[in-house]
């Protein structure tokens, strides 16, 4: 069983950045593609970004150029950096663990997710 804790998540102003972690434990994390996705108030969870255990990235037209998914197997840990941060950007942010080595922007490949931490942008 993968278990998943985010981190780093608090209030920015507009065009501020905040960079979230997402530590693993109890599977094989370098083998997994580990994805992030956010979900507003009143609004469906959606896709953010994902990466490959080859670290082939994907990301949301809504996010491409302004955030930036990175992994350290080492440490069992995958990054979502956030610069530029716009208001529509306020959600809680989710991490989520594939259980193979490359997945889509598709929710239901996802089978493990963290509890969320919660992005405020100001305007």
């Amino acid at each position: 069983q993968v278990q998943l804790v985010e981190s780093g998540g608090g209030l920015v102003q507009a065009g501020g950045s905040l960079r979230l972690s997402c530590a693993a434990s109890g599977g094989t994390f370098s083998s997994y593609a580990m994805g992030w996705f956010r979900q507003a108030p009143g609004k469906e969870r959606e896709f953010v970004g994902h990466i490959s255990w080859t670290w082939t990235r994907y990301y949301a037209d809504s996010v491409k150029g302004r955030f930036t998914i990175s992994r350290d197997n080492a440490k069992n840990t995958v990054y979502l950096q956030m610069n530029s941060l716009k208001p529509e950007d306020t959600a809680v942010y989710y991490c989520a663990a594939a259980n193979r080595g490359s997945a889509t922007f598709r929710r239901d490949e996802y089978p493990y997710w963290g509890q969320g931490t919660q992005v405020t942008v100001s305007s």
